[in-house]
C-alpha cells in the first residue's frame, strides 16, 4: 500500500528512475535507541497474550527470522488484530523524544536530481509509524510517496517476500507491491538502500540495479527481541553480488554520484 500523493496515470507516465530509501534504522541511526523500545513494547504485546516470559522471547525472534516481522506470524498463527498491534507497539514509541530534524540529511535529499529520479520510502511499518518519522527528521515534503506494509489487509506481505517487491510471477497479481504501485516496469531504474541485508539481497535477486546496504557496523540494536551488534553476522567486504555496503547515509554520494545535481 502507499501513501497516494500521486494519480494512478501520473505515475504511469513518469519514466524516472527511482530512490527507494527504507526509514527505520537507516534515515535515522540506530544509536537512537528505537529498536530497543520497540523491542520492549512487542515483548510486553506477546506477554500480554498470555505467553510466559520465555516463550515469549522465543516466539518473538522466531517471528521475526521467519517472516522479516514479528506481527506476520502474530497475524498468521495468533489471528491478533494488527492495527491494536501498531497502536501499542509503533503507535507507542516515544519518536519526539528520540528523533528531531536532520539537516544533513535533508540537503542530502535535496541534492538529488528530481528532474531523473523520484524518492519513495520502503518500509515494513505501517503508515502512520512511517509519516510520523519523515516529519520529525524536517524531510517529509522530499519523500514523495511511501510504499507500506498495508496492515489493515490480514494478507499483508513485507520485505523481504519477493512480492513486496514487484510480481515475481504470471499467476502473481499483486496491485499492492512496490513497482506496481510506482508504475515501474524496469527493475535496473531501481536504487535502493535498507539497514537489513536480507531486504537488500531480496530486491538485488530480482533484478534491482542499485543496491546500497547502509550497515552501521559495532552499534547494539535489538533484532527480533535480542540485543546484536551491527554486523556482528557479516563478514567484512565492500561488495557482495553487486550490492555496496556504507556506514554513513552521505556515502551515497560516492556510490550513486549519477543520482545527484552535478
Amino acid at each position: 500500500m502507499y501513501s497516494d500523493a500521486h494519480n494512478s496515470r501520473q505515475l504511469e507516465e513518469d519514466e524516472r528512475c527511482m530512490v527507494w530509501l527504507d526509514i527505520d534504522n537507516t534515515l535515522y541511526s540506530a544509536s537512537v535507541g528505537i529498536s530497543h523500545a520497540m523491542g520492549e513494547r512487542i515483548h510486553a504485546y506477546f506477554v500480554g497474550m498470555g505467553l510466559p516470559e520465555e516463550e515469549a522471547s522465543t516466539l518473538h525472534h522466531k517471528y521475526y527470522s521467519q517472516y522479516g516481522l514479528a506481527i506476520r506470524g502474530l497475524v498468521r498463527h495468533h489471528q491478533i488484530d494488527p492495527l491494536d498491534f501498531d497502536r501499542k507497539c509503533d503507535g507507542s514509541l516515544p519518536l519526539e523524544d528520540l528523533l528531531k530534524p536532520d539537516p544533513e540529511l535533508r540537503k542530502l535529499l535535496q541534492d538529488i536530481d528530481r528532474s531523473k529520479y523520484r524518492v519513495w520510502g520502503l518500509t515494513n511499518a505501517y503508515n502512520t509509524h512511517a509519516s510520523r518519522v519523515l516529519r520529525i527528521l524536517g524531510i517529509d515534503d522530499l519523500v514523495e510517496n511511501i510504499v507500506f506494509c498495508d496492515y489493515s489487509d490480514p494478507e499483508f506481505n513485507c520485505k523481504p517476500e519477493p512480492e513486496f517487491y514487484h510480481n515475481v510471477s504470471e499467476k502473481n497479481t499483486c496491485s499492492a507491491c512496490a513497482m506496481t504501485i510506482a508504475g515501474l516496469r524496469d527493475p535496473t531504474k531501481c536504487y535502493f538502500v535498507d539497514d537489513s541485508l536480507i531486504n537488500i539481497q531480496s530486491a538485488r535477486n530480482l533484478g534491482w540495479g542499485h543496491c546500497v546496504h547502509f550497515c552501521e557496523r559495532g552499534i547494539e540494536h535489538m533484532e527480533g527481541g535480542r540485543p546484536k551488534f551491527i554486523g556482528s553476522d557479516i563478514q567484512e567486504g565492500a561488495v557482495s553480488n553487486g550490492i555496496v555496503t556504507i556506514s554513513k547515509l552521505e556515502g551515497l554520494r560516492t556510490v550513486w554520484p549519477e543520482v545527484f545535481k552535478q
